[in-house]
C-alpha cells in the first residue's frame, strides 16, 4: 500500500468550509478513482493546519493517479482558502494495524 500526504496550511477562520468542501466533493470524487483505498483529513482549526492522506493499492496507482491530473484538481478546489503553497509528500505503508 501507499500513502499521499498533502499538509496545508489555510486561513483559521475557513476550516469548516475546507472540512465541508473536502467532504463533499473531494471524498466522492477520490472513491472513483483506481487503486483508491481510503482517505483522511486531519485538521487542527486553531492554527488551520491540515493534513490529507490518501491510502492507495501500490505506488503505480498512485503515480497514475497523479499523473491523470485528478490530484490537481482536488488541490484547486481549495486555492482561496491557502495561506501558503499545500507540500505533497509519498510514503510506502509499511505496517497497517
Amino acid at each position: 500500500m501507499f500513502a499521499r500526504l498533502t499538509i496545508v496550511q489555510v486561513k483559521a477562520d475557513k476550516m469548516d468550509e475546507v472540512i465541508k468542501i473536502y467532504g463533499d466533493q473531494v471524498v466522492p470524487a477520490a472513491k472513483s478513482q483506481k487503486g483508491y483505498k481510503e482517505i483522511l483529513l486531519l485538521t487542527d482549526r486553531k492554527t488551520g493546519k491540515g493534513i490529507s492522506v490518501a491510502l492507495w493499492e501500490s505506488e503505480q496507482d498512485a503515480i497514475a493517479n497523479d499523473k491523470s491530473g485528478y490530484y490537481q484538481q482536488q488541490v484547486a478546489r481549495f486555492k482561496d482558502y491557502f495561506t501558503k503553497p499545500p507540500v505533497q509528500e509519498n510514503y510506502e505503508v509499511s505496517i497497517q494495524a
